[in-house]
């Protein structure tokens, strides 16, 4: 055989011999990479930087369960770096996406590992890695508690709106049937106006608490004085006061400012003043009060009345709840009143507080954030100075000043700022 020939022969089966040894190389390499990567439990690349930027409780668990990465919301339900996922409906989630895809849950966590307030999440895990699944917890209590806020209502509303409607209809009725005995007529006409006010006081207040939840519902806000709202929600109720045979007074710090809208913060003092009388006994005292405090404006309300039961203090400012059914039912309690004053007292970015012992007493008080007090044109004052003085308004205005002004005796500086009790 040629020489020639022979070498290409051999040429080709070196060849041969060469590509075969390094495919099995290459395969070998790529085998050993396979495994490498089924058991390695490295993270990939920036999910420690997602995971630090994210609001909702997320982590990276590997088959064991351990947690090998966690945002900074997942040590809310006791989920850390380092540790075992326990809760066994969440490590069940977990395991369905081992070979992949992803699963969805809904389902209740406690909070800190404790069985304490339990909140309702929306769990979803996806495979991220050979070894690694993703546990994304995002917590929907609020929106549960909002849909739920959003049903009672309607539901306490149509009940409260057909009680008055029924009565006005069955009033009508009777008029109708007593129509030759004008005694019956104008008793039942009283009744039916009473009805009416009470139907129109329940539909003003839902739509006051209405326009206090929406997102724009409420205006511009501007510097507001204290002192005048506190001086109207008091003139507005002497007559209720006096008819009630108790005492009202004022007292406190003068001068202080907020940034807010007027007419809401007079409602909502009002209210309080309103239910403070309601609940009072006759010859009791109703003092009203503010305090100024290292920035923040306290506006007390404090009586000598029935007090509220521990019970019932959590669920005071609730919508529709009432206390004391049968009294909020005598006077034309609409059960909004405090709710109100919830609510304003939050979007003026302050906050209600309440002291209450059944037999003596109770005080709430909102806490807005002061503010200095606006200042004044000069020359708007030295133009007002030169005006001809009007006697007669001069002295409307001092009978004014004279009857808000509280005596020396009866102030709400005896509001006890430990307790809140007034003595």
């Amino acid at each position: 055989m040629d020489s020639t020939l022979l070498a290409l022969l051999a040429l080709g089966l070196g060849v041969a011999i060469g590509a075969g040894i390094t495919a099995m190389i290459v395969a070998a390499m790529r085998a050993r990479t396979a495994a490498e990567q089924q058991a390695s439990s490295e993270l990939p690349d920036g999910l420690t930087d997602v995971l630090a930027a994210m609001d909702d409780a997320a982590c990276a668990v590997d088959p064991s369960g351990l947690v090998t990465a966690a945002s900074t919301a997942a040590a809310r339900f006791g989920i850390g770096v380092g540790a075992t996922l326990e809760n066994a409906e969440l490590s069940r989630l977990v395991r369905a996406v081992r070979e992949g895809g992803s699963e969805t849950a809904t389902l209740r966590l406690a909070r800190g590992g404790r069985n304490l307030d339990p909140r309702l999440v929306a769990a979803r895990a996806s495979r991220i890695g050979p070894r690694l699944s993703l546990l994304i917890i995002r917590d929907v209590t609020e929106q549960e508690r909002l849909e739920q806020m959003r049903t009672d209502f309607v539901a306490n509303t149509s009940h409260e709106l057909k009680t008055p409607v029924g009565a006005v209809s069955l009033l009508a009725e009777a008029i109708e049937s007593a129509a030759d005995d004008p005694a019956q007529v104008r008793a039942f006409a009283t009744r039916i106006q009473a009805e009416a006010a009470r139907l129109g006081q329940l539909t003003g207040r839902i739509m006051s608490l209405s326009r206090l939840q929406s997102s724009d519902g409420l205006g511009t806000f501007g510097a507001v004085a204290i002192d005048e709202v506190i001086a109207t929600s008091v003139e507005a109720h002497a007559v209720q006061a006096a008819s009630a045979g108790v005492e009202l007074s004022r007292g406190g710090d003068r001068g202080a400012w907020v940034q807010g809208d007027g007419q809401i913060l007079i409602e909502a003092v009002g209210n309080l003043i309103a239910n403070a009388i309601v609940y009072s006994p006759r010859g009791s005292r109703v003092g009203v009060g503010v305090r100024i405090d290292d920035g923040v404006v306290e506006i007390s309300v404090a009586d000598q009345g029935i007090g509220i039961e521990e019970a019932d203090r959590e669920r005071i400012f609730e919508r529709f709840y009432r206390a004391d059914e049968a009294r909020s039912r005598r006077t034309g309690g609409t059960g909004l009143g405090l709710s109100i004053v919830k609510h304003a007292t939050q979007r003026h970015g302050g906050e209600v507080r309440l002291w209450s012992r059944p037999g003596r007493g109770s005080t709430f008080t909102m806490r807005l954030p002061q503010i200095a007090s606006p200042d004044v044109d000069e020359d708007v004052v030295s133009r007002k100075s030169k005006k001809p003085k009007d006697k007669s308004k001069k002295k409307r205005q001092a009978r004014k000043a004279s009857r808000l002004a509280p005596s020396p005796a009866n102030t709400t500086d005896t509001i006890r700022t430990d307790t809140g009790e007034l003595v």
